[in-house]
Order: C-alpha cells, then sequence, then structure tokens
C-alpha cells in the first residue's frame, strides 16, 4: 500500500503558488487537482487517468464524485459549446440581498461620472465593518467579473477609515451588479 502511494506521488508538483493546487505533467497528458476543506476538482487530458485517479482517492478517503463540475466555492460553471462560463451569479444575488439592494433600482454606469474618492471626503463611519465586509464580498466577486476591479480596487483603499462617501459609492457598484449579476467569464 505505501508504494503504490509512493507510485501515485511520483512527479506531482506542488504550486508554489497555492498549497491546494496539484498537477502531473507528462509528454502524453496533464492533470490537475484543487483541494480546498473537503471539495475536490480534478481536470486532465486523459479520461483514464483521472478516472484511476478517483479510484485510487476513494480507497483511500471515503469520497462521493459529483460528476462534472457546476458550483465550486462561490464559483458557478456550465459548459457550452464556446467553452466553460464562469460567473458567480448566485453570490452576487446573495450579496445583494445580504445588503438589502434586491429591489433597488440597477445601474449600467459602474462609478459615478468624475467622482474622486479621497481620504478625508464624507463622515467617518462609526462602524466601518459593513463598508469592509461589502468591499470583502466584492473583492471575491471579481474572479469572475473583472469589470468591476478598478472600481473594488479604488473602494478598497479606504478599508482603514471609510467614509459615508465611501459607503455610497459601494452602494453604486452594487446597484451596478444589479444589472449584471449573470456576466462572467468565457474560457474557450
Amino acid at each position: 500500500m505505501v508504494s503504490e502511494a509512493v507510485y501515485c506521488l511520483d512527479s506531482i508538483w506542488l504550486s508554489s503558488a497555492d498549497y491546494s493546487f496539484f498537477t502531473k505533467k507528462t509528454a502524453q497528458e496533464f492533470t490537475a487537482v484543487l483541494i480546498y476543506v473537503d471539495d475536490m476538482v480534478i481536470r486532465g487530458s486523459n479520461a483514464t487517468t483521472i478516472s484511476g485517479l478517483k479510484q485510487h482517492l476513494s480507497s483511500q478517503f471515503h469520497m462521493k464524485d459529483l460528476g462534472c463540475l457546476s458550483y465550486f466555492l462561490g464559483l458557478e460553471v456550465s459548459h457550452t459549446a464556446e467553452g466553460i462560463f464562469l460567473c458567480q451569479k448566485k453570490y452576487a444575488q446573495d450579496l445583494l440581498k445580504e445588503t438589502k439592494m434586491t429591489h433597488c433600482r440597477a445601474l449600467k454606469v459602474l462609478l459615478t461620472p468624475n467622482l474622486k474618492l479621497l481620504y478625508n471626503t464624507g463622515q467617518l463611519l462609526d462602524n466601518p465593518n459593513r463598508f469592509r465586509r461589502i468591499v470583502g464580498k466584492l473583492i471575491y466577486l471579481s474572479i469572475t467579473k473583472p469589470d468591476i476591479s478598478f472600481a473594488v480596487q479604488s473602494l478598497s483603499q479606504f478599508m482603514s477609515s471609510p467614509t459615508d462617501a465611501h459607503l455610497k459609492e459601494a452602494f453604486h457598484v452594487l446597484r451596478y451588479l444589479k444589472a449584471t449579476t449573470d456576466h462572467g467569464i468565457l474560457l474557450a
């Protein structure tokens, strides 16, 4: 049993950027495994290798194969003829619900035109946690919505001492989000 585990680990690389990401590459094929707590995504170029890996892991751990990837860590995955579409529609809708913005008027413009956010713009918030939570969730949402990246990066500069003006702009981003919840990234 030990020699089999050593054999399985032979030539598997651990990512230096993410210690939960493993890859194995040979001249003929490539296999990748991403693990997060008790969820795992396996992807590769050879179905037989993937099947063998699943069988080996099932013999060592209690596992359930959920089939083709459709949802992982808030990312919705759709397989289409054009490629793989990633979005976070449910995550965005949950954020709108949490902030009581589900019935707000949607906006097509991401940032307030000609607005310059500064540290001393507006009054300091009594409780900055609400602003920080919204911006933190928007940062995660920018994984599949690069269109909000600049606005979120701009807002994140004020995490240490946000004001009511910064919070107002965060709500502006949420109103834009309401109009674009189903946008995402197509990996062709």
